[in-house]
């Protein structure tokens, strides 16, 4: 297998504790508020979890809040490569992913598969390419990655009832094709899937949050990636917010600045800067 660990990407730089930063943490956010996710290339590793040890193959990933995750027992030839990625950009808490004491992905299957390939591939990326199509690149793996984590945290709670979480899965989904309807509320979303809204809000509950919560957090994060876009810098920010469903520009503003720590402008400001640093670089 080559070895890909000694390059970097145009986007990552080496991190803290030989670790690569897929994206840099955004203003505002708190530095350590990140995971870690290990690749593993070459060598005999396993790790070592509730009495019993898993044989870990090439390509497969393990992610946890520390660069070196607890139970990780491998030979002096085993070769893997480090990654670091800000909550911010995953939609996770540090705390449920420290609960569970680190997260497994196996490197040939579903999503792990697609995140293993993504992972290599940004660490085998010269810094001469194109920096844009890094930063795409970039932003690809984390989304990939929050996916992947996102669907990992869920096999680690026994008792999430399948039921229920089939029917709340069927709700974002319905939420997020509605996101930018400024008329999208608990109750065309409990008509749209045939049950009470009582039922609707124990769904959310249950999940440690409420439905205004969700919808208000997913606009959020619409509104966030469209102002980062290059192609959206002379959009105004109201006109974003119009678009993805906030009617009050002042109430978009206040809930934006709590979400992530800055004004919208701010957070557009902070993209082009971003950008302008790595067309020069």
């Amino acid at each position: 297998m080559p070895e890909t660990a000694h390059h970097q990407p145009d986007q990552a730089a080496e991190g803290g504790a030989g670790c690569i930063d897929v994206l840099a943490p955004p203003p505002g956010a708190d530095p350590g508020d990140c995971l870690y996710v290990a690749l593993h290339l070459h060598g005999r590793a396993s790790l070592r979890r509730d009495g019993a040890s898993t044989v870990l193959e090439p390509g497969d990933l393990l992610i946890g809040t520390t660069p070196h995750p607890m139970g990780l027992l491998s030979d002096p030839d085993c070769r893997m490569v480090r990654f670091r990625v800000p909550c911010f950009y995953l939609g996770v808490r540090h705390g449920d992913v420290r609960r569970t004491g680190g997260l497994l992905a196996r490197g040939d299957e579903g999503i792990g598969s697609l995140a293993s390939q993504f992972l290599r591939t940004l660490a085998a990326r010269p810094r001469t390419h194109d920096a844009r199509l890094g930063n795409h690149l970039a932003r690809s793996v984390s989304d990939i990655v929050a996916v992947l984590v996102a669907e990992l945290l869920e096999r680690e709670d026994p008792d999430h009832p399948t039921a229920a979480a089939g029917i709340l899965a069927r709700i974002r989904d319905h939420i997020e094709e509605n996101l930018a309807d400024p008329d999208l509320s608990p109750e065309s979303i409990a008509r749209s899937q045939h049950i009470s809204v009582r039922y609707l809000h124990k769904l959310f509950q249950q999940d440690g949050t409420t439905v205004g919560q969700w919808v208000r957090g997913r606009r959020l994060d619409a509104c966030r990636r469209e102002l980062e876009r290059p192609s959206r810098r002379q959009t105004s920010v109201s006109a974003v917010a119009h678009r993805w469903g906030f009617v009050s520009h002042s109430h978009f503003s206040r809930a934006f600045r709590e979400a992530y720590g800055v004004s919208p402008r701010e957070w557009q400001a902070h993209a082009a800067r971003a950008d302008a640093r790595q067309r020069t670089s």
